[in-house]
């Protein structure tokens, strides 16, 4: 029997409502509704076109699936840290949050193989919440988080190498959305507590990662359970920015970036950076409004170097952004390659378990394709009496 819950899943996953999944398929928004709601179920022909639209395999649609077998959610969304424009796009959240809990439901599933060490997370979390308690002058405060946590997540003191490295390290699940999907990143804890950061793909610059992971832990730490769903514009603004200073902070540490700066011959010169930026890894522009903000460029001066990056086109594209490596998540795909070279799974289990092709997984993990294709198994392989005496890992159940 059709289960319409799966296609629903599968439609907000990819970004459709109803009228577009209808087009794609050639048939009316109301056989759609049908469909999803028990009230018909789709032809052969629509099956078929639905398994090559989502990657999933024809029988995915007569199962529950990983989302539909939870007892619970696993996020809620109000507690999603998004940018202001997804905030203010249902369709857009929709997806994200879909998107969040199918990694976190297919993470989960994966854990009943591994056992992971404490979250230092939690511990640094608690540390910046009783602190921000005690606060009295919140600007200076946010300056002392900063500080604390690239100490405590063991963060050189003089460049950004290794950031998202040592996040996972320390407890943060990383997951990056495939190449050419557009969306800023977003963090959130999950109801089990554990914390989440979704990359975009930062255009393949390394100085954007940089920010977008700063930007984000400083929202794990500074804004645990906050409702950001719920907020006005001013409330959601405050938000931001606090979590920009966080970023500033953590990523140029006022000590070290100051003496930097002040060697700088011509600091309204936006190419006069470039060496910082190189042993930074952040933007000319993050690094302008670092040298403002500490007082050594004037506003006057800001301004003629911010006409400067206009004028260069440094908007857009600066210098560096292709040479400087992009830093890319390697914990959940650590993960997979130990549990498949040491034959504790079979990637085949789990694509026929879950009716899946190795694109959805791709997709959904945002790891290369080319990386489940190193694992998975040609089905005319000829089998040998030992085959038939290893564990049959289910993970249908």
């Amino acid at each position: 029997m059709f289960v319409g819950k799966t296609l629903t899943n599968l439609r907000i996953l990819r970004g459709y409502n109803r009228k577009q999944l209808a087009q794609v398929l050639g048939v009316t928004e109301q056989a759609v509704w049908q469909y999803e709601n028990g009230y018909a179920a789709p032809k052969l022909g629509t099956i078929n076109d639905l398994k090559r639209l989502f990657s999933v395999k024809s029988r995915f649609f007569y199962q529950e699936d990983l989302l539909s077998k939870q007892s619970k959610n696993y996020v809620n969304h109000n507690h999603i840290a998004y940018r202001a424009d997804e905030r203010n796009s249902v369709q857009k959240t929709q997806m994200e949050k879909v998107h969040l809990e199918y990694s976190i439901a297919f993470l989960n599933l994966l854990s009943n193989h591994f056992q992971l060490p404490e979250n230092n997370m939690r511990k640094l979390r608690d540390e910046v919440l009783y602190l921000m308690r005690t606060s009295s002058n919140e600007l200076e405060e946010i300056k002392l988080y900063a500080h604390y946590a690239r100490d405590f997540l063991g963060i050189s003191s003089i460049n950004n190498k290794n950031i998202l490295y040592h996040l996972e390290k320390n407890g943060v699940f990383v997951f990056e959305k495939a190449v050419g999907e557009k969306v800023d990143a977003y963090s959130v804890w999950s109801e089990d507590d554990m914390p989440y950061i979704m990359l975009g793909n930062s255009k393949g610059v390394a100085a954007r990662r940089n920010f977008d992971l700063a930007h984000e832990l400083g929202h794990l730490l500074m804004h645990y359970k906050e409702e950001f769903a719920l907020q006005d514009k001013s409330n959601h603004n405050i938000f931001e920015q606090q979590a920009d200073i966080f970023a500033g902070e953590f990523l140029l540490p006022e000590r070290e970036i100051r003496k930097d700066l002040e060697a700088l011959n011509r600091i309204s010169n936006p190419d006069s950076y470039l060496d910082l930026k190189k042993k930074w890894e952040v933007s000319i522009q993050a690094l302008g409004y670092r040298a403002r903000d500490l007082g050594i460029m004037s506003e006057q001066q800001f301004r003629y170097f911010y006409a400067q990056i206009n004028k260069m086109g440094y908007r857009k594209l600066e210098p560096l952004d292709k040479e400087i490596p992009l830093q890319r998540p390697g914990k959940i795909k650590s993960i997979l390659q130990f549990l498949f070279e040491n034959k504790v799974i079979k990637l085949e289990n789990i694509l026929s378990s879950l009716e899946l092709e190795e694109e959805f997984l791709s997709v959904l993990t945002g790891i290369d394709k080319d990386f489940f294709k190193k694992y998975k198994e040609h089905t005319s392989r000829t089998y040998s009496i030992a085959d038939f005496k290893q564990e049959n890992i289910n993970f249908g159940n």
